[in-house]
């Protein structure tokens, strides 16, 4: 399983030192909480249509409780959004047992372990490109559109998009909000064959310490084991799979409170890549 995968990461000293010391000394408000303290999975269904990709999870956020976007003010802000569109059973999400659904969406982070400072580092963030290059392959029979929180997740997701199997155009896009993107699969044995892609680095091996793994025999689902009776999940998307990638402005206080990104700029995004999606 992809997820049980995630959580079991130590690729990046710095993050697993960093997390396990916010697991152990924790916030005042949240003395009585016992810390997930490990790289927090992808959220959602393994055959959602949409996928919204974010930075990283906050320290005391999806550090704390082990789900993306769970127990802090960005997350209040987003779930609302989610659940205003219909793509959400409800408004808020506090924990991981407190019945929240989502819709043909799912939710993922380019690094899986919440960073000093909110600020993952170049490396550790192409360290962890290949659980979301993984993540994105899984979910290719069904994914038809991306919404990429910000300009992190954007520089993060285009490389990984490309290893996944679609067609990145170059030089690459550069982010904004309401940016639309529209990425072909690769090209059918006839077609000329794809532009390289050397300015897209191999995440360093780590030999001694368990990290994000190049499977011989594919990736996991994130909900079992894959079904050899079921359709083929290896390799990249069909030439038929577009996809189409949505920039928006990350769900942070920093834009939500300034009014960079209001809850009418956000639900207009995540309504519009839904329609895309062909989420009700």
């Amino acid at each position: 399983m992809l997820d049980r995968r995630v959580g079991g990461c130590r690729a990046c000293p710095r993050l697993v030192d960093w997390r396990e010391e916010v697991a152990r000394t924790k916030r005042a408000a949240f003395a009585d909480w016992t810390y997930w303290g490990r790289p927090v999975p992808g959220f959602g269904p393994a055959d959602a249509r949409l996928l919204i990709v974010g930075l990283a999870p906050a320290a005391h956020g999806g550090n704390r409780t082990g789900r993306m976007f769970t127990g802090d003010r960005s997350g209040d802000v987003l779930y609302q959004a989610l659940y205003d569109v219909g793509l959400a059973s409800q408004p808020t999400a506090v924990s991981v047992d407190d019945g929240l659904e989502l819709y043909g969406v799912r939710i993922t982070s380019p690094v899986h372990c919440a960073p000093p400072a909110n600020k993952p580092t170049p490396g550790e963030r192409d360290t962890c490109r290949p659980w979301l290059v993984q993540e994105l392959r899984l979910l290719r029979p069904t994914l038809r559109a991306v919404v990429v929180l910000g300009a992190f997740g954007w520089q993060a997701a285009l490389p990984a998009f490309a290893e996944a199997g679609w067609t990145v155009p170059r030089p690459r896009p550069a982010f904004g909000h309401g940016t639309r993107l529209t990425l072909d699969g690769p090209a059918r044995p006839d077609d000329p064959e794809p532009p390289d892609h050397p300015d897209v680095p191999e995440p360093p091996d780590h030999p001694d310490v368990p990290g994000p793994p190049h499977d011989p025999d594919g990736p996991h689902d994130p909900d079992g084991p894959r079904d050899p009776d079921g359709p083929d999940h290896s390799g990249g998307p069909s030439a038929a799979d577009g996809l189409d990638v949505f920039g928006c402005f990350h769900v942070s206080q920093r834009n939500t409170f300034t009014g960079r990104l209001t809850p009418g700029m956000l639900r207009d995004v995540l309504r519009t890549a839904a329609g895309v999606a062909g989420l009700p």
